[in-house]
């Protein structure tokens, strides 16, 4: 947890409806990737921890027994629940509302646990711990997230990139030059460090991946809206009152930078680091 800020319910209230939409997918392959990095076969159990509405649980649904998602955010669940209503695999995909600091929550014992850009937001130290005890034996904590040290060019796209630089200078205009988070803010940014936090519960490694990205998608103004609104910094709830005028301004920004409202975006490549459960080591 960052010194100084604290969680609250109010962190990412109102995005759900705008994340799936909005939010940049993974790295085609992860799903794959992690099949043959863990052995997994559709035996075992999985727990997404911070599992927003669903995208990382769902994604790899197919790899286990059974998977848990678990998240604060009731409007997350929500999310993650019609998802997977949608996609026939209720019998298996089970949503639980508590913060992972909450945890084990009479879950039982998990192969894999993982942490997709979750993970800052939590008491590393008591989550870690945690986290430790509800893996079986030879377990593995994922940690994933988007490969923050890749360039991506926006040489050769067909179509304008979308302005991000210029969506964060509009974003900070309307808010403020200190990045909000909930009722706080957050002046330097969230914690890394995390392999010093897990090393210190005594897991073992990591071994990292990358999946690579680059792949150009189409997005339209209606998804880089809905990118916008998906992030803790610039959350629907922190406009208040201003809402409708701040997007007001932000169409015009991108109808600016696009004259047909279409842009080309690149995924970026998907860091993984695998944490194992070491069988040689009895815990912390």
């Amino acid at each position: 947890m960052v010194a100084g800020w604290e969680w609250d319910e109010t962190l990412f209230a109102g995005t759900a409806a705008h994340y799936r939409r909005g939010r940049l997918p993974y790295a085609p392959g992860l799903a794959d990737a992690l099949a043959g990095i863990l052995g997994l076969d559709g035996h075992g159990r999985l727990v997404d921890v911070g599992c927003g509405p669903g995208i990382l649980a769902l994604a790899l649904a197919p790899l286990f027994r059974e998977v848990v998602g678990v998240d604060p955010d009731a409007e997350m669940i929500a999310e993650a629940r019609r998802e997977a209503g949608a996609r026939g695999v209720t019998g298996k995909a089970r949503w639980v509302r508590i913060r992972a600091e909450e945890l084990p929550a009479g879950l039982g014992r998990f192969t894999v646990a993982t942490f997709g850009q979750s993970f800052h937001w939590m008491d590393r130290e008591r989550v870690a711990a945690i986290t430790w005890d509800m893996l079986e034996t030879g377990g593995a904590l994922v940690h994933i997230s988007d490969l923050k040290t890749g360039t991506l060019t926006a040489e050769g796209l067909p179509l304008p990139a979308v302005p991000g630089a210029a969506i964060e200078e509009l974003v900070k205009r309307w808010l403020g030059p200190v990045r909000r988070a909930g009722r706080g803010v957050l002046p330097r940014g969230t914690p890394d460090g995390e392999a010093a936090v897990l090393a210190r519960a005594g897991f073992s490694g990591p071994r990292r991946h990358v999946v690579p990205g680059g792949q150009v998608i189409e997005r339209t103004v209606d998804d880089v809206v809905a990118g916008v609104f998906s992030m803790s910094f610039s959350a629907p709830r922190l406009f208040g009152t201003r809402r409708a005028d701040f997007e007001a301004d932000l169409r015009r920004l991108l109808r600016d930078a696009s004259a047909s409202g279409r842009f080309s975006a690149r995924l970026p490549s998907t860091e993984v680091f695998v944490w194992g459960k070491d069988t040689r080591y009895d815990g912390p």
